[in-house]
């Protein structure tokens, strides 16, 4: 593998296009108006423990961003389901890191719907 990969619900996926902007996590939240009518944007998250690329998502979303969300940089398999919960689609990862953590990991983490409070407090 030499390309970077995509992760969804279902599986790797080959990365076939460019997100049209890539966000800093310290973007300011009154700049995300000027971004929502972007079709993909991915937002980066330069550590593992950086988790400011989650509020980001989740202001956008709230904003009433309905493109395509994609988290891009340092997530691991275990950040998954925070991801999808927050409003990312998807996750692009290295080659790498899919070697370290293969697909089944990234799957085990996929239900992420099973283990949404929201949902469970909604009936």
């Amino acid at each position: 593998m030499s390309e970077q990969i995509i992760v969804r619900d279902d599986g790797f996926h080959p990365l076939s296009d460019a997100a049209e902007v890539t966000l800093a996590p310290e973007t300011a939240p009154e700049e995300l108006v000027d971004h929502l009518h972007r079709a993909v944007i991915a937002i980066d998250f330069p550590a593992t423990g950086d988790g400011r690329g989650f509020s980001l998502a989740r202001r956008l979303r709230a904003l009433g961003f309905e493109g395509r969300l994609r988290a891009t940089g340092k997530l691991i398999a275990d950040q998954y389901a925070m991801a999808r919960r927050v409003g990312f689609d998807e996750v692009e990862i290295t080659p790498e890191l899919a070697e370290r953590q293969p697909q089944e990991q990234w799957l085990a983490r996929a239900d992420w719907r099973d283990w949404d409070h929201r949902a469970q407090l909604a009936g």
